[in-house]
């Protein structure tokens, strides 16, 4: 019902930058929250950032001073700008929007890979 598309996503060099967008589209009639996670080769996935309705975020403590969640609320869209980019911050990274009203409803995007290189 609901589609997440990411775009941004590419090469970069390390200390370079990278914008990451994520737009939502579908029956959707509130999202509570969005927000990036990603996952890097044989890792696990883990939280990059989240950003409520209502503007709250949260960090990872890895990306903290360095990335800036912003959203639109009215074009169903998240941003994720990645300043100081490490290679350790290769990794795929999905979108996330919990549509739900009552009780958490996630959906995920495809995921877009970054990789910066040293």
């Amino acid at each position: 019902q609901v589609q997440l598309v990411e775009s941004g996503g590419g090469l970069a060099q390390a200390g370079g930058s990278l914008r990451l967008s994520c737009a939502a589209s579908g029956r959707i009639s509130s999202i509570a929250a969005m927000g990036w996670y990603r996952q890097a080769p044989g890792k696990q996935r883990e939280l990059v950032a989240r950003i409520t309705r209502a503007g709250s975020t949260n960090y990872a403590d890895s990306v903290k001073g360095r990335f800036t969640i912003s959203r639109d609320n009215a074009k169903n869209t998240v941003y994720l700008q990645m300043n100081s980019l490490k290679p350790e911050d290769t990794a795929v990274y999905y979108c996330n929007a919990d549509v739900g009203v009552v009780v958490p409803v996630y959906y995920w995007g495809r995921g877009t890979q970054v990789t910066v290189s040293s």
